[in-house]
């Protein structure tokens, strides 16, 4: 018995010894990064400039609840803890120092997608240094897949007439720029383009975003992220699509980026929070939301 009790104390010391480690690598290699401009590969619906680490794997889980406030909020939803907007699992992994992929599977908020894959690219093509370049540069692209069960109503979207109908794209340059060690800006025009859509609405959808972060310490940091979606003359009117509008605490710890958020976006990735983003802050549907990210040093 004494035999097992030491063996299973051994066993406890050296995962903890192994995961200290792993952790302490990872931290090391991150804080040789600083001044950051943004913590992690995303912000809070979108994506970020930053690209992961040759040969680290990021594995992400975020969350997204239902309306805190409105008629579908309240105590008897629990704020929104009730209700599961949409919720996603993600691998990301750095191919070089500059060239990262991702892949990914949603939930999906069902208006108009539910059960979705994604899969993206990211490429820097610039880095800010000092005295050297004023800014940083990334492209990224990608697309997202829905194998939801056909809807049997020819006006639905969900009809998917044909296998690619259920398919969506983005792309996207991120521009960015830290000034000192505590404040970030960052410009994200996108593209987004719906093989099927409704007969109000249109196929391409372009949009702004902008987002800032403050570094408050060493481990936490304030984030913005907004996302202005162009309208298009009498498709997608303003009473009915909404721009995305988030708010974010960030923290992070030896190897993980814990992300808490308030966002009226119900939907995560590009094809649902840019053109499918219905909830208004004004109405009291925003909803709480976290990321958790965990790296991973092979």
């Amino acid at each position: 018995m004494k035999l097992f009790k030491k063996i299973g104390f051994l066993t406890l010391l050296f995962c903890s010894a192994t995961a200290y480690s792993q952790d302490s690598i990872v931290e090391s290699e991150e804080l040789e990064e600083e001044p950051i401009t943004f913590a992690s590969t995303r912000i809070i619906n979108g994506h970020s400039v930053e690209t992961i680490a040759k040969g680290l794997m990021d594995m992400r889980i975020e969350h997204r609840f239902g309306d805190m406030a409105g008629s579908n909020g309240g105590y008897q939803n629990m704020f929104g803890f009730d209700n599961l907007s949409d919720m996603r699992i993600a691998l990301e992994y750095g191919v070089t120092d500059d060239l990262m992929i991702g892949f990914g599977r949603s939930k999906g908020t069902s208006a108009p997608y539910h059960s979705l894959l994604d899969g993206f690219v990211k490429y820097r093509v610039l880095k800010q240094k000092k005295g050297d370049m004023p800014m940083s540069l990334t492209v990224v692209g990608g697309s997202f897949f829905t194998y939801m069960k056909a809807s049997s109503d020819e006006s639905q979207v969900s009809h998917f007439p044909k296998a690619s109908h259920r398919l969506s794209y983005f792309t996207q340059v991120n521009i960015a720029k830290h000034f000192g060690e505590r404040f970030s800006l960052a410009l994200m025009p996108t593209y987004v383009h719906r093989n099927y859509v409704a007969a109000n609405d249109m196929n391409d959808v372009f949009a702004l975003g902008g987002a800032a972060r403050l570094k408050l310490t060493s481990r936490f940091a304030l984030i913005g992220e907004y996302y202005y979606t162009f309208p298009s003359g009498d498709f997608r009117p303003s009473s009915t699509y909404k721009n995305s509008l988030g708010i974010a605490l960030e923290w992070f710890t030896f190897g993980h980026n814990f992300t808490i958020n308030i966002t009226n976006s119900g939907g995560l990735g590009e094809a649902q929070f840019i053109p499918y983003t219905f909830e208004s802050w004004k109405k009291g549907q925003f909803r709480f939301g976290f990321c958790v990210g965990r790296k991973f040093a092979f």
